[in-house]
């Protein structure tokens, strides 16, 4: 995308499925992002220049999914001052409680938001992104104010579902 002012990096290109739902919530908002694979172990010195690089891009936001040892958002973290937001992505012996770990057990000074494990991960990410970015957008704040009248409309409608069944 042109002018992206996310950055989303994953670890492996096997995280694409978890991200592809970021990157489907950032479209519904119109925010211009950018992705790319990045590998915390195996690439370090690509992390560090991308994290370096990323303010003076014009990115405003990061998101970093990456499963098993998950390193990757404490990584980008450390070499930027924009904000990191990590997914912890499921897999492998401990299905994504590794990774969660890895995400949410930054030390201080180096701060990560972490979201869950799973499908509300990856689109929760996006929407703290849009958030975050909404503090100095108004119009990107209008529609994320649209958006939470959306989800409640949807709770309302299954409510009034469930009371016209009598249960």
């Amino acid at each position: 995308m042109s002018n992206p002012i996310v950055g989303i990096v994953m670890g492996s290109d096997s995280d694409w499925p978890v991200v592809e739902k970021a990157c489907a919530t950032l479209d519904k908002f119109g925010v211009a992002y950018e992705t790319r694979v990045i590998s915390a172990h195996r690439t370090p010195e690509t992390a560090i220049e991308y994290s370096k690089s990323a303010e003076g891009r014009g990115l405003k936001v990061v998101i970093a999914a990456a499963g098993g040892a998950a390193h990757l958002a404490g990584v980008l973290a450390s070499s930027t001052v924009l904000p990191v937001i990590g997914i912890p992505v499921a897999g492998g012996a401990l299905n994504g409680l590794d990774a969660l770990y890895a995400t949410v057990q930054m030390p201080g000074g180096v701060p990560v938001a972490t979201v869950a494990v799973g499908s509300a991960g990856p689109v929760n990410a996006a929407l703290l992104a849009v958030q975050i970015l909404g503090t100095a957008d108004a119009a990107l704040r209008e529609k994320f104010h649209a958006h939470k009248e959306e989800i409640a409309a949807k709770v309302a409608a299954a409510d009034k579902r469930i009371q016209e069944r009598g249960a």
